[in-house]
């Protein structure tokens, strides 16, 4: 009764890539910094081989933590051969299907993007105009803009480093379902400038103290292959996806969908969805997307570091309910450094620690691509390889 359980920690980074550069990422270690400035309390990702796999990702153990003799787990990093360094690269990858076209990115100057797509969106959204049509930190834009948008009834609309077009919108001053309505034709605009996702980004509040909440939603163009995802539920198998994970592969290879608010609620509903999909062949995909959006890109290193401590103290939770046959992979899709300038991105390998009752323990080393994971759930779940990667079990 072979079960797969991963648990992606979006953004969580262990160190610049060998093409770093060509990103402008080459100082860029989220875990390694994070560990610099500040008391992590993680015993559980430690014994697990976090420590080991970062030292294998740059070459040292990170700072102020102290590493275990006895590791209990797989431990390495992975190098990314997708071009980018976005969400949906990161995820297919993982699943097999690395990106190996261009995506379309939005200038940085302002207005950022081009005018005869601002105006077709205009006419079919039936919307009076747009805010920003700028490059903007989520969160500042809705307090910049809040005011404005409330009154004219216009979305703010933004970019970021990623190949994404994004549009914010007050949830009751505009509508959530409006809301989702004008991104959903935003998407079929963008599509011709081959962009990775529009994102609907529903905020409240009022006067300048504006907030985003849990109604995000991410509508990602169509993976180019059949990922893992795909091909485990052609062969019979289950695929359980929590948090945003559905969104990032368009909805394609999906048994079922589970949506909550917050790395807490996401960690939760795992240990649900664990308890209740008991059967041969599931997979169960978590990404626990706080790291990312609400600590990555804000430049919040404390923050950042409490939700480390937080998700491993629930660790243990999750050991204890683990099956005979249960693989469990804690791994990341990208990195973002909240110690770099500016709020996007950063090329960086990823973690591959991997688990179980039955899982050997031992260092994996640096794998060549993402892929790697995926190949070996493959091979786990005992169905055809994947035409990508590697496995390390």
């Amino acid at each position: 009764m072979a079960r797969a359980i991963i648990l992606l920690m979006d953004s969580f980074g262990l160190g610049a890539t060998d093409d770093a550069a060509n990103y402008g990422d080459v100082k860029a270690n989220t875990f390694g910094h994070i560990a610099e400035q500040c008391p992590l309390q993680i015993p559980n990702l430690l014994q697990l081989g976090l420590g080991n796999a970062l030292k294998i990702s740059c070459g040292h153990y990170p700072a102020n933590l102290v590493i275990p003799k006895k590791i209990t787990a797989l431990y390495g990093c992975a190098s990314e051969v997708s071009k980018g360094k976005d969400t949906p690269s990161g995820h297919w990858e993982i699943a097999g299907v690395p990106v190996t076209f261009d995506w379309g990115y939005f200038a940085t100057q302002i207005p950022c993007f081009p005018s005869e797509l601002i105006s077709e969106f205009i006419t079919q959204a039936k919307i009076p105009g747009v805010l920003g049509n700028k490059h903007a930190s989520g969160t500042e834009i809705i307090n910049e803009l809040g005011d404005e948008h409330s009154k004219t009834g216009m979305p703010i609309v933004y970019t970021s480093g990623d190949s994404v077009f994004q549009i914010a919108a007050h949830e009751q001053h505009f509508g959530l379902k409006r809301l989702y309505e004008i991104c959903d034709i935003a998407r079929k605009l963008v599509d011709p400038y081959n962009i990775g996702r529009v994102i609907a980004r529903p905020f409240l509040g009022e006067q300048g103290n504006y907030y985003r909440t849990g109604n995000r939603r991410d509508l990602a163009t169509s993976p180019p292959s059949a990922t893992l995802l795909e091909q485990l539920v052609r062969q019979g198998g289950t695929t359980i996806a929590i948090g945003k994970t559905a969104d990032i592969f368009a909805h394609q290879g999906i048994s079922e969908e589970i949506h909550a608010d917050g790395n807490e609620a996401l960690f939760t509903a795992t240990l649900n969805a664990m308890q209740k999909n008991t059967a041969d062949k599931t997979l169960i995909f978590s990404n626990f997307v706080d790291f990312d959006s609400k600590y990555g890109h804000r430049r919040d290193v404390l923050g950042y570091a409490a939700a480390l401590d937080a998700f491993d103290h629930r660790l243990p939770e999750l050991q204890k309910i683990l099956l005979p046959d249960d693989l469990v992979i804690i791994t990341a899709d990208h990195g973002c450094d909240p110690t770099m300038p500016g709020s996007d991105h950063t090329r960086e390998n990823i973690p591959v620690l991997a688990f179980g009752p039955h899982i050997p323990h031992g260092s994996i080393g640096k794998r060549s691509t993402f892929a790697d994971i995926g190949q070996s759930i493959a091979q786990h779940l005992a169905i055809k390889p994947l035409t990508t990667g590697s496995s390390f079990l």
